[in-house]
């Protein structure tokens, strides 16, 4: 199988026509079958010109395996996971590679709770795609049906955890980019429930990306223009699969995917206190906002589960990943760019400010996220531990590559480095923070130079 093939708990991707084949769909899905003991799995996809064949396969290969499926169609990822739980399915497959280049495509499984597989459930479904696959016989195949529920059912959860009405007087007007993907009706739809204006702009489901799949500030240029042009309230930004949300201001000015976790984590610790659970490559401003409000705060390995998996063990109130990534344990355990929506409208609704003057208001750092190609056989991974070791003075977790918080060195105290190979692409990813952009870029440039 290729090298570009990444299997973790993140799912399993890969370059369509490459390592991502034929047989690797049928192997996946027979193993998947095997995990959720042939019971019903949903079915839901991005836009990706590649998922609708790919969607037949899957569907096909499920059934002739035994499962009932219910196959729901171009949807984001949350959506996939609401539905395992509404439906009380066993499984659920999305197919989308999320935020990488349009010739991925990728598996992302779901268990019976409407969650990730973690790293131990994964590893059961690696180990029967090694297995003989097993089909059952012309009288025991499973199903296949379709189902349009998924945006009604998504949309009535995420609304029931904030106060329609309020968001409904203010009368919003929004820009929306979600890069022609998933997210594209359904969060117009959820809008115009909350009584906003909607300006869509790369809206069309058509599978191609106008812009880089992540939402960074590099990649909104067109969703800042359209904000200073219509004199928006505030621009929404999407990845293709919709569970990354990033944010620009009224002003055209985009707040960095890592301010959308802070300002939810902000707004509903005024709503109701509770533990605050963030992955390592989080913004600092997290950590400092649960300690503005008294609350405990942890950090877990990358990876959506491993947030989610620690956010069930300490009762969190509030989490996610600072890629905009917002998890909120009243709607459900998984990533949702919808949910970030509907907490940052109420949070302009409630305190009457524009997100400028929000944003401004909770703790400031800049972080600056980078990346070498990786290859195994040409980065030696002990070099972690060098590093470790030059700086045992410092706040160290290894839990997950190498994250360093630095206090007693003079020129990199309050900032912070974390070093990683990424589980998602053949990459590795060197992602610092500081008080200022001046910091945060010094702190890079010295970890970069080590890499390359």
């Amino acid at each position: 199988m290729s090298s570009t093939l990444m299997k973790s708990v993140s799912g399993i991707r890969g370059i369509v026509g490459d390592s991502f084949t034929p047989e690797l769909i049928v192997s996946v899905c027979s193993a998947f079958a095997k995990y959720v003991k042939y019971g019903t799995v949903i079915v839901g996809r991005d836009t990706r010109p590649t998922g609708d064949i790919i969607s037949k396969q899957i569907t096909s290969a499920l059934a002739l395996s035994g499962c009932n499926v219910i196959d729901i169609g171009i949807v984001p990822t949350p959506t996939v996971e609401i539905m395992v739980e509404q439906e009380k399915a066993a499984g659920g497959i999305v197919i989308s590679a999320s935020h990488n280049p349009i010739q991925w495509n990728a598996f992302k499984l779901i268990n019976k709770d409407g969650v990730f597989l973690n790293s131990t459930e994964i590893a059961k479904v690696f180990a029967y795609m090694e297995e003989e696959k097993q089909y059952k016989p012309w009288n025991k195949i499973g199903t296949i049906n379709s189902s349009n529920m998924g945006d009604e059912v998504h949309i009535k959860s995420v609304l029931s955890v904030i106060k329609t009405a309020t968001v409904k007087k203010q009368k919003f007007k929004v820009v929306l980019d979600a890069v022609n993907g998933a997210g594209s009706q359904i969060t117009q739809d959820l809008l115009e429930k909350l009584g906003c204006k909607v300006i869509p702009i790369h809206c069309t489901m058509d599978g191609t990306f106008p812009r880089g799949a992540e939402p960074v500030p590099a990649n909104l240029k067109d969703l800042s223009a359209a904000v200073i042009k219509h004199k928006a309230d505030i621009g929404f930004a999407q990845d293709p699969d919709a569970d990354r949300l990033a944010i620009v201001d009224e002003m055209g000015q985009p707040l960095g995917e890592e301010y959308t976790l802070a300002l939810v984590i902000e707004h509903l610790l005024k709503k109701e206190k509770g533990p605050v659970v963030v992955n390592l490559s989080t913004t600092r401003a997290t950590e400092d906002i649960a300690r503005n409000h008294g609350v405990r705060f942890f950090r877990s390995k990358v990876g959506e589960i491993n947030v989610v998996d620690l956010m069930k063990k300490k009762k969190a109130r509030i989490g996610g990943e600072g890629n905009g990534g917002v998890i909120s344990p009243e709607l459900h355990h998984g990533r949702d760019s919808l949910a970030g929506i509907v907490y940052v409208l109420e949070m302009m609704a409630q305190e009457k400010k524009t997100i400028s003057e929000i944003k401004a208001s909770l703790p400031q750092y800049v972080m600056v996220k980078g990346k070498v190609d990786f290859d195994p056989q040409k980065i030696d991974l002990s070099i972690l531990d060098s590093i470790a070791h030059d700086y045992s003075k410092e706040r160290i977790s290894n839990i997950d590559g190498l994250r360093i918080d630095f206090d007693e060195d003079k020129d990199f105290g309050g900032g912070w480095v974390h070093l990683r190979p990424s589980n998602t692409e053949p990459i590795f990813r060197i992602i610092t923070e500081g008080k200022d952009g001046k910091q945060a870029k010094k702190i890079y440039n010295h970890f970069v130079k080590l890499f390359k």
